[in-house]
């Protein structure tokens, strides 16, 4: 035979406080950590990085190129062309007739004509593939862009969803273990600061991180956070409203306004009758009592 005993009726000690909110520390280093995995899991199912190895742009790079290589040919040719002219002045003002010089002068000459329109047109093909390659580098960004985008958006939302189940998960506990009147509703207590913590990890991390689109995500998970609490304070008062005239009962309080009555029939604080005739035997019976004194029924 068991004694069941409301759990208002028992003062709830210090070391379950303290196991309750050790309880929500390690809860919360739980949701924590699969809050981080959550984004981990994410960056690596979706890729951010576009592949730039489009034809246009290939073409653009080997413009380049060739556009380098050509303006490094061009300088050496007027190094080339300096040397030799230098060489050939020295000559001339020496009074010296240097036909050899004047040949290497010349092919100097020639090479850095050619050198010059080859980087001529060299640029010319770097300017007519810079257009599709800009375009196709937009398109590359743009992907990028998008990629990054929807990879912050399913992590949001996962994110979001682990809190709310969190959030559900642990007032749904708590109605239960408060409808059974169980000794570890201080447990669940635990659990529902633990997912409200990590409901705050969520809020402060996109708040302070993003503005659109997340914005009404995090208004959403707030409203809905304080939409449940509400919901829970509401059901615990119509518990407590249940349950209340019984306990005063039982200390010898009026059912209704909880002035001590004694073995009195009528409330001196409110003036209403305490004791009534019961519905089945028409015995005197106090009002609040779930059960008659005398025949038992409810």
């Amino acid at each position: 035979m068991t004694t069941r005993v409301d759990i208002e009726e028992i003062q709830t000690t210090k070391t379950e406080k303290f196991l309750a909110g050790v309880l929500a520390v390690f809860l919360l280093i739980a949701g924590v950590w699969a809050y981080q995995k959550i984004d981990d899991y994410v960056a690596d199912a979706i890729e951010v990085n576009a592949p730039l190895s489009q034809p246009a742009i290939a073409r653009l790079n080997s413009a380049q190129e060739d556009a380098f290589r050509a303006q490094q040919a061009y300088n050496g040719a007027l190094r080339n062309l300096e040397l030799r002219r230098e060489a050939y002045r020295t000559a001339l003002d020496a009074g010296r007739k240097a036909p050899g010089l004047e040949r290497a002068y010349n092919r100097a000459q020639m090479r850095l004509s050619s050198a010059q329109r080859a980087v001529g047109a060299a640029r010319a093909e770097v300017q007519r593939a810079r257009p599709a390659a800009d375009a196709a580098q937009r398109r590359a960004f743009a992907e990028m862009e998008r990629r990054q985008h929807r990879r912050e958006l399913y992590s949001f939302l996962l994110r979001l969803a682990l809190s709310v189940v969190s959030i559900v998960a642990a007032f749904s506990l708590l109605f239960v273990l408060h409808r059974r009147r169980s000794r570890y509703l201080p447990l669940a207590l635990g659990a529902v600061a633990a997912a409200t913590a990590l409901a705050f990890v969520l809020a402060g991390d996109y708040v302070t991180d993003y503005v659109s689109p997340f914005d009404l995500g995090v208004i959403l998970l707030g409203l809905f956070g304080a939409a449940v609490t509400v919901l829970a304070f509401a059901t615990l008062q119509w518990y407590l409203r249940r349950r209340l005239p019984a306990r005063r009962v039982r200390r010898g309080l009026c059912p209704f306004c909880g002035y001590p009555v004694g073995a009195n029939e009528h409330c001196e604080g409110c003036g209403r009758d305490v004791i009534a005739p019961c519905a089945r035997c028409e015995e005197p019976r106090r009002v609040g009592t779930r059960f008659c004194g005398a025949c038992g029924a409810a």
